[in-house]
């Protein structure tokens, strides 16, 4: 009876049925994103892949691409919605286009988990291996979104262990191995024929993984020689609208000079002061009465964020080292700019078109990282806002700390600083190095080389905070081979998942 009509309400059942596997999935990717910081509802995780492993276990790769897709973008819109905050510092003017750079936004990253679970679905592997080639599939989807376009490692599957001990397996392959290991473990139970054994199998694995990392947090500290420099970060509290005003310059220069003289109530001068990103809008570079003001003020070296204008090369945004005695002794460029916040692809093509408000003036890009010696300090790497978030793109001279300047006033009291201040966490686990942190308005943290906060000063909080700087400890495995050759093992996991074809 292929001619017979279908009434409404068996055409609203077919509707329902046709929508819910992509409510399913938008849920998935809600629970995913209540997984990763500052939410940290870490169990979630598992059940979540797991959900996407069975809507997409049929699935031909064009419904596993939509699939992804769905619950991606809801990923997204939950986990970075703090995006949306940038353009509130002017609302007048920009707050119309929040909701349209949102949706482009992720709309455009949930492509990748669409790629992936659609190389997935084109793989149709066969038992077990069907689990690693969701599991590799999917890692190496983020892999790219952590790289195309200069990248945006933000909120990957890793990232969700940020306050269990697992996370402490950074030190040892990084976080794409242990996004592979999550991604793996949710999928056995799915896809594997003795589903209870390898359920079992795979708690087994994230018990082991947990115990490992309790033990690393439990180890002693290594010894350091001698006494341990003692940091001053300062943190202005500088509300984004305000910070580029020119008759308040003045006042945000004076301000951060008494931050950073403020003496201490045993007397001790900090060894020490790092002021945040873009600290003040005098250009301290070629003004040595600012550079000798600061100085006075520290009496120490001061690590200061600033722009920086070159003739020929434009403008920078730059970490500035100040001597104790007023002199620069160093300059960092900033080398990872953000897309669009600080550079624009494509700036020559859209010039051509016409849309130079769009291209705005930018910052040229620094040569990359380095390792700066200054006098009286332990040697550091600089690293500005985004920087932080690149677990490979550190000096091939190792430092003995990491510092971080940012300005996360942008994102408000949102999501964003929080899982900001997680990147820099997992930097400092992966190398086994602390990591001082200077921001803003917060959330400004002195973190040890095991990834926990010392100290901290929070949201919207006006003051400074004094800590001495922890020990290093020995290069990890993770600082010794970097993240590559995890990333080939599991490219050839993956490639090999997809011989291990089923019948269809």
């Amino acid at each position: 009876m292929s001619g017979a009509k279908v009434g409404p309400a068996a055409r609203a059942a077919l509707m329902r049925a046709r929508a819910a596997p992509f409510a399913a999935a938008a849920a998935a990717g809600a629970a995913l994103a209540l997984a990763q910081p500052p939410w940290g509802a870490w169990w979630l995780a598992p059940l979540g892949w797991a959900g996407l492993a069975a809507l997409t276990a049929e699935a031909g790769p064009r419904r596993a691409f939509a699939l992804g897709w769905t619950a991606g973008a809801v990923f997204f819109a939950i986990a970075i919605s703090w995006i949306a905050e940038a353009f509130m510092v002017d609302a007048a003017r920009h707050a119309w286009m929040a909701p349209f750079a949102l949706a482009g936004l992720c709309g455009g990253l949930a492509l990748f988990w669409g790629a992936g679970l659609a190389g997935f679905a084109a793989m149709r592997a066969a038992g077990a291996w069907r689990a690693v080639a969701f599991a590799g599939a999917l890692t190496l989807a983020e892999a790219a979104r952590a790289r195309v376009l200069t990248g945006f490692p933000w909120a990957l599957p890793a990232h969700v262990w940020a306050d269990a001990p697992v996370i402490q397996t950074l030190a040892l392959f990084g976080q794409e191995a242990l996004g592979f290991v999550t991604l793996l473990g949710a999928a056995l139970p799915v896809f594997a024929r003795a589903r209870l054994a390898w359920a079992a199998g795979g708690a087994a694995l994230l018990a082991a993984a947990w115990l490992w990392g309790a033990h690393r947090l439990a180890a002693p500290e290594p010894s350091a020689p001698g006494p341990r420099p003692l940091v001053r970060i300062v943190q202005p509290n500088v509300a984004q609208a305000l910070k580029w005003d020119p008759a308040l310059a003045p006042v945000h220069w004076r301000d951060l000079l008494a931050l950073t003289a403020a003496p201490r109530a045993d007397g001790r001068r900090p060894d020490v002061a790092i002021w945040p990103e873009t600290a003040t809008a005098y250009l301290p570079d070629r003004d040595a009465e600012a550079r000798r003001q600061a100085a006075a003020a520290a009496r120490a070296p001061v690590l200061a964020g600033a722009r920086r204008f070159d003739p020929a090369a434009g403008w920078f945004n730059a970490l500035l080292v100040i001597g104790a005695d007023g002199a620069l002794e160093a300059v960092y460029d900033k080398a990872h700019l953000v897309p669009f916040g600080e550079y624009v692809p494509l700036r020559g093509a859209l010039e051509r078109l016409g849309l130079t408000g769009l291209v705005g003036q930018g910052f040229a890009a620094g040569p990359g990282p380095r390792t700066i010696r200054a006098a009286g300090l332990p040697p550091f790497a600089p690293r500005i806002c985004y920087e932080i978030i690149f677990p490979d793109e550190l000096p091939a001279r190792r430092p003995d700390w990491i510092v971080q300047i940012t300005n996360d006033a942008w994102f408000g009291d949102s999501a964003g600083p929080r899982q900001h201040l997680a990147q820099a966490r997992f930097r400092a686990i992966e190398q086994g190095l602390p990591v001082a942190r200077a921001a803003n308005t917060g959330i400004s943290a002195m973190i040890d080389a095991r990834g926990r906060i010392l100290a901290r000063l929070e949201l919207g909080t006006r003051g400074t905070l004094d800590a001495p700087l922890p020990p290093a400890l020995a290069p990890t495995p993770f600082a010794r081979t970097g993240g590559w050759p995890w990333l080939a093992l599991i490219g050839a996991l993956t490639a090999l998942a997809a011989t291990r074809r089923r019948a269809v």
